[in-house]
Protein backbone atom coordinates (compact mmCIF):
# COMPACT_ATOMS: atom_id res chain seq x y z
CA UNK A 1 0.00 0.00 0.00
CA UNK A 2 1.32 3.42 -1.29
CA UNK A 3 -0.15 6.18 1.13
CA UNK A 4 0.04 9.83 -0.59
CA UNK A 5 -1.00 13.18 1.38
CA UNK A 6 -0.81 16.59 -0.87
CA UNK A 7 0.53 19.01 1.81
CA UNK A 8 1.05 21.83 -0.92
CA UNK A 9 -0.29 22.74 -4.22
CA UNK A 10 1.12 25.88 -5.17
CA UNK A 11 4.33 27.40 -6.64
CA UNK A 12 6.86 29.81 -5.00
CA UNK A 13 4.77 32.23 -2.93
CA UNK A 14 1.57 30.31 -2.38
CA UNK A 15 -1.51 31.30 -3.07
CA UNK A 16 -2.68 34.34 -2.74
CA UNK A 17 0.96 35.17 -2.59
CA UNK A 18 2.16 38.11 -0.23
CA UNK A 19 2.74 41.01 -2.61
CA UNK A 20 0.39 39.99 -5.86
CA UNK A 21 -3.02 41.49 -6.35
CA UNK A 22 -3.91 39.03 -9.34
CA UNK A 23 -6.95 37.84 -10.26
CA UNK A 24 -6.58 34.79 -8.15
CA UNK A 25 -5.08 36.00 -5.49
CA UNK A 26 -7.48 39.15 -4.76
CA UNK A 27 -9.80 36.32 -4.58
CA UNK A 28 -7.91 34.01 -2.40
CA UNK A 29 -7.96 37.04 0.16
CA UNK A 30 -11.47 37.81 -0.31
CA UNK A 31 -12.54 34.33 0.93
CA UNK A 32 -12.21 32.10 -1.82
CA UNK A 33 -10.81 28.79 -0.73
CA UNK A 34 -10.65 26.71 -3.17
CA UNK A 35 -8.36 29.56 -4.67
CA UNK A 36 -5.88 29.53 -1.28
CA UNK A 37 -2.72 27.31 -1.31
CA UNK A 38 0.17 26.24 0.02
CA UNK A 39 3.60 26.19 -1.74
CA UNK A 40 3.72 22.22 -3.29
CA UNK A 41 4.73 19.22 -1.53
CA UNK A 42 3.61 15.87 -0.71
CA UNK A 43 4.25 13.04 2.13
CA UNK A 44 4.63 9.36 0.98
CA UNK A 45 4.00 6.01 3.21
CA UNK A 46 4.31 2.40 2.89
CA UNK A 47 2.49 2.00 6.56
CA UNK A 48 0.76 5.04 7.41
CA UNK A 49 3.36 4.94 10.56
CA UNK A 50 6.30 6.74 8.97
CA UNK A 51 6.67 9.25 6.40
CA UNK A 52 8.68 10.92 3.82
CA UNK A 53 8.34 14.53 2.35
CA UNK A 54 8.65 15.26 -0.92
CA UNK A 55 10.43 18.72 -1.08
CA UNK A 56 10.02 20.62 2.30
CA UNK A 57 8.62 23.79 1.44
CA UNK A 58 8.69 27.16 3.31
CA UNK A 59 5.09 26.35 4.56
CA UNK A 60 6.03 23.37 5.99
CA UNK A 61 5.00 24.16 9.78
CA UNK A 62 1.62 25.20 8.60
CA UNK A 63 1.20 22.13 6.43
CA UNK A 64 2.55 19.82 9.69
CA UNK A 65 0.23 21.31 11.68
CA UNK A 66 -2.62 21.11 9.04
CA UNK A 67 -1.96 16.85 8.49
CA UNK A 68 -2.85 14.82 11.70
CA UNK A 69 -0.83 11.72 10.31
CA UNK A 70 2.45 14.27 10.45
CA UNK A 71 2.14 15.18 14.36
CA UNK A 72 3.58 13.46 17.65
CA UNK A 73 2.29 10.36 19.11
CA UNK A 74 -0.34 11.35 21.91
CA UNK A 75 1.73 12.15 24.87
CA UNK A 76 4.96 11.75 23.51
CA UNK A 77 7.33 14.99 24.68
CA UNK A 78 9.78 14.82 21.43
CA UNK A 79 8.54 12.71 18.21
CA UNK A 80 7.68 13.09 15.00
CA UNK A 81 6.19 10.15 12.23
CA UNK A 82 8.56 12.26 9.55
CA UNK A 83 11.27 9.95 8.37
CA UNK A 84 12.82 11.72 5.72
CA UNK A 85 12.99 14.58 3.16
CA UNK A 86 13.48 13.81 -0.03
CA UNK A 87 14.75 16.64 -2.31
CA UNK A 88 13.54 17.27 -6.03
CA UNK A 89 15.87 20.81 -6.76
CA UNK A 90 17.65 23.24 -5.01
CA UNK A 91 14.95 26.28 -5.21
CA UNK A 92 14.26 27.81 -1.74
CA UNK A 93 10.44 26.61 -2.53
CA UNK A 94 12.29 23.20 -2.18
CA UNK A 95 14.38 23.16 0.89
CA UNK A 96 13.64 26.45 2.74
CA UNK A 97 10.93 24.48 5.43
CA UNK A 98 13.87 22.29 6.33
CA UNK A 99 14.90 25.33 9.06
CA UNK A 100 11.35 24.45 10.60
CA UNK A 101 12.72 20.74 11.37
CA UNK A 102 15.68 21.88 13.39
CA UNK A 103 14.43 21.17 16.76
CA UNK A 104 15.71 17.59 17.20
CA UNK A 105 14.11 14.96 15.88
CA UNK A 106 16.09 12.46 13.35
CA UNK A 107 15.56 12.20 10.44
CA UNK A 108 17.24 11.30 6.74
CA UNK A 109 17.73 13.94 3.93
CA UNK A 110 18.24 12.43 0.86
CA UNK A 111 19.21 14.88 -2.28
CA UNK A 112 21.64 14.92 -5.30
CA UNK A 113 24.79 15.67 -4.70
CA UNK A 114 24.50 19.39 -6.31
CA UNK A 115 22.18 20.23 -4.12
CA UNK A 116 23.53 18.85 -0.87
CA UNK A 117 26.48 20.93 -1.98
CA UNK A 118 24.37 24.11 -1.86
CA UNK A 119 23.15 23.08 1.49
CA UNK A 120 26.55 22.19 2.83
CA UNK A 121 27.80 25.97 1.16
CA UNK A 122 25.10 27.55 3.04
CA UNK A 123 25.78 27.60 7.33
CA UNK A 124 22.40 28.15 8.11
CA UNK A 125 21.39 24.52 7.16
CA UNK A 126 23.86 23.44 9.93
CA UNK A 127 21.15 23.69 12.25
CA UNK A 128 19.93 20.22 10.99
CA UNK A 129 22.85 18.61 12.78
CA UNK A 130 24.53 15.49 10.83
CA UNK A 131 24.16 13.08 14.20
CA UNK A 132 20.35 13.14 14.09
CA UNK A 133 19.86 14.60 10.01
CA UNK A 134 22.26 12.45 7.85
CA UNK A 135 22.85 13.81 4.46
CA UNK A 136 22.03 11.08 1.75
CA UNK A 137 23.44 11.55 -1.94
CA UNK A 138 20.99 10.07 -4.35
CA UNK A 139 22.03 9.11 -7.31
CA UNK A 140 20.00 9.28 -10.91
CA UNK A 141 18.82 6.24 -12.34
CA UNK A 142 19.57 4.24 -9.24
CA UNK A 143 17.26 2.65 -7.05
CA UNK A 144 17.40 2.97 -3.50
CA UNK A 145 14.96 2.13 -0.19
CA UNK A 146 14.98 5.48 2.12
CA UNK A 147 15.60 4.12 5.84
CA UNK A 148 13.43 4.74 9.02
CA UNK A 149 15.50 6.73 11.60
CA UNK A 150 16.62 3.36 13.09
CA UNK A 151 17.89 1.68 10.24
CA UNK A 152 15.45 -0.69 9.26
CA UNK A 153 13.67 -0.83 6.41
CA UNK A 154 10.71 2.47 4.98
CA UNK A 155 8.79 -0.67 2.26
CA UNK A 156 9.23 2.07 -0.20
CA UNK A 157 11.18 2.11 -3.56
CA UNK A 158 12.26 5.41 -5.25
CA UNK A 159 14.40 6.19 -8.86
CA UNK A 160 15.65 8.87 -9.16
CA UNK A 161 15.87 10.94 -12.88
CA UNK A 162 16.74 13.85 -14.36
CA UNK A 163 14.38 15.80 -15.49
CA UNK A 164 14.94 19.19 -17.90
CA UNK A 165 14.67 22.35 -15.98
CA UNK A 166 17.19 24.70 -14.75
CA UNK A 167 19.90 25.57 -11.97
CA UNK A 168 18.48 27.13 -9.05
CA UNK A 169 17.71 31.33 -9.36
CA UNK A 170 20.14 32.54 -7.04
CA UNK A 171 22.85 30.09 -8.59
CA UNK A 172 22.29 30.84 -12.05
CA UNK A 173 25.54 30.95 -14.34
CA UNK A 174 27.65 28.50 -11.88
CA UNK A 175 27.69 25.08 -13.57
CA UNK A 176 24.25 25.43 -15.80
CA UNK A 177 24.85 22.65 -17.39
CA UNK A 178 25.33 20.13 -14.31
CA UNK A 179 22.97 17.32 -13.99
CA UNK A 180 20.99 17.42 -10.19
CA UNK A 181 19.67 20.26 -10.24
CA UNK A 182 15.49 18.96 -11.21
CA UNK A 183 14.64 15.36 -10.60
CA UNK A 184 11.90 13.58 -11.16
CA UNK A 185 10.97 10.50 -8.70
CA UNK A 186 9.64 7.26 -9.27
CA UNK A 187 8.30 6.20 -5.91
CA UNK A 188 7.09 1.99 -5.61
CA UNK A 189 5.55 0.89 -2.62
CA UNK A 190 7.89 -2.34 -2.45
CA UNK A 191 4.82 -4.97 -1.67
CA UNK A 192 1.95 -4.11 -3.76
CA UNK A 193 4.19 -2.28 -6.32
CA UNK A 194 2.17 0.26 -7.43
CA UNK A 195 4.12 3.21 -8.97
CA UNK A 196 3.92 6.99 -8.39
CA UNK A 197 5.90 9.59 -10.40
CA UNK A 198 6.44 12.68 -8.70
CA UNK A 199 8.34 15.85 -11.17
CA UNK A 200 7.39 19.31 -9.74
CA UNK A 201 9.67 21.05 -12.33
CA UNK A 202 9.95 20.09 -15.84
CA UNK A 203 10.76 22.47 -19.12
CA UNK A 204 9.89 19.48 -21.59
CA UNK A 205 7.96 16.44 -22.05
CA UNK A 206 11.20 14.45 -23.46
CA UNK A 207 10.98 10.59 -24.93
CA UNK A 208 12.99 9.77 -21.04
CA UNK A 209 10.03 11.58 -19.19
CA UNK A 210 7.05 10.69 -20.84
CA UNK A 211 8.66 6.98 -20.52
CA UNK A 212 8.69 7.37 -16.97
CA UNK A 213 5.18 8.58 -16.98
CA UNK A 214 3.42 6.04 -19.05
CA UNK A 215 1.82 2.87 -16.74
CA UNK A 216 2.06 5.05 -13.38
CA UNK A 217 -0.75 4.19 -11.09
CA UNK A 218 -0.62 8.33 -10.08
CA UNK A 219 1.21 11.00 -11.59
CA UNK A 220 2.02 14.62 -10.16
CA UNK A 221 3.09 17.02 -12.72
CA UNK A 222 4.68 20.79 -13.33
CA UNK A 223 1.68 22.94 -13.88
CA UNK A 224 3.13 26.75 -12.57
CA UNK A 225 1.81 28.37 -15.56
CA UNK A 226 -0.74 27.38 -18.22
CA UNK A 227 0.70 29.76 -21.63
CA UNK A 228 4.22 30.00 -21.31
CA UNK A 229 4.15 34.12 -21.69
CA UNK A 230 1.68 34.22 -18.82
CA UNK A 231 3.64 35.86 -16.51
CA UNK A 232 4.56 38.83 -18.84
CA UNK A 233 1.25 39.07 -20.76
CA UNK A 234 -0.41 39.72 -17.17
CA UNK A 235 2.37 42.52 -16.31
CA UNK A 236 3.75 39.83 -12.99
CA UNK A 237 6.75 39.44 -14.54
CA UNK A 238 9.59 39.45 -17.45
CA UNK A 239 10.50 35.98 -17.98
CA UNK A 240 8.88 33.26 -19.56
CA UNK A 241 8.11 29.64 -18.21
CA UNK A 242 10.83 28.07 -20.16
CA UNK A 243 12.87 30.57 -18.97
CA UNK A 244 12.45 29.83 -16.00
CA UNK A 245 12.37 26.19 -16.44
CA UNK A 246 8.78 25.01 -16.59
CA UNK A 247 6.93 23.91 -19.62
CA UNK A 248 3.37 25.26 -19.76
CA UNK A 249 0.37 23.69 -18.85
CA UNK A 250 -1.17 23.62 -22.40
CA UNK A 251 1.93 22.86 -24.21
CA UNK A 252 2.27 19.54 -21.35
CA UNK A 253 -1.54 18.50 -21.89
CA UNK A 254 -0.58 18.47 -26.06
CA UNK A 255 2.64 16.33 -25.72
CA UNK A 256 1.23 13.42 -22.48
CA UNK A 257 -1.93 13.26 -25.06
CA UNK A 258 -3.03 9.68 -24.60
CA UNK A 259 -0.81 9.02 -21.45
CA UNK A 260 -2.42 6.00 -19.98
CA UNK A 261 -5.75 6.33 -19.42
CA UNK A 262 -5.42 4.18 -15.91
CA UNK A 263 -3.19 6.98 -14.58
CA UNK A 264 -4.91 9.39 -12.33
CA UNK A 265 -3.13 12.63 -13.29
CA UNK A 266 -2.58 16.10 -11.30
CA UNK A 267 -0.96 19.07 -11.96
CA UNK A 268 1.00 20.43 -9.03
CA UNK A 269 3.33 23.28 -8.22
CA UNK A 270 0.80 25.73 -9.70
CA UNK A 271 1.45 29.58 -9.78
CA UNK A 272 -0.73 31.84 -8.34
CA UNK A 273 -1.14 33.28 -12.09
CA UNK A 274 -2.68 30.18 -13.49
CA UNK A 275 -6.10 30.77 -14.73
CA UNK A 276 -6.75 26.94 -14.22
CA UNK A 277 -7.13 27.84 -10.57
CA UNK A 278 -10.88 28.65 -10.91
CA UNK A 279 -12.86 25.87 -11.34
CA UNK A 280 -15.46 27.54 -14.34
CA UNK A 281 -12.37 28.74 -15.93
CA UNK A 282 -12.09 27.49 -19.50
CA UNK A 283 -8.39 26.07 -19.13
CA UNK A 284 -9.63 24.09 -15.60
CA UNK A 285 -12.22 22.56 -18.11
CA UNK A 286 -9.85 21.76 -21.16
CA UNK A 287 -7.51 20.37 -18.39
CA UNK A 288 -10.03 17.99 -16.99
CA UNK A 289 -11.89 16.97 -19.99
CA UNK A 290 -8.05 15.80 -21.23
CA UNK A 291 -8.66 13.57 -17.64
CA UNK A 292 -6.64 15.63 -15.49
CA UNK A 293 -7.08 17.48 -12.01
CA UNK A 294 -5.53 19.89 -9.96
CA UNK A 295 -5.70 18.55 -6.28
CA UNK A 296 -6.26 20.06 -2.91
CA UNK A 297 -3.85 21.17 0.02
CA UNK A 298 -4.69 17.98 2.48
CA UNK A 299 -5.88 15.53 0.16
CA UNK A 300 -5.07 11.72 0.90
CA UNK A 301 -4.96 9.31 -1.59
CA UNK A 302 -4.15 5.38 -1.47
CA UNK A 303 -2.87 2.98 -3.90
Amino acid sequence: MLSIVVLGTAAGGGVPQWNCGCTNCAAARDGDRQLGSTQASIAVSADRKHWFLINASPDLRQQITDTPCLHPKPGAMRNSPIAGVLLTNGEVDAVAGLLSLREGSPFGLYAHERVLRILDANSIFNVLGAALVPRIAVEIDAPFEPRLPDGTPSGLEITAFAAPGKTALFLEGADDDELGDTLGLVIRDRVGGRRLVFIAACAAVTPAVRAHLEGAAMVFFDGTLWRDDEMIALGLGKKSGQRMGHISMEAALAELDGLDAGAAKYFLHINNSNPALRENSPERRQLEAQGWRIPADGMEITL
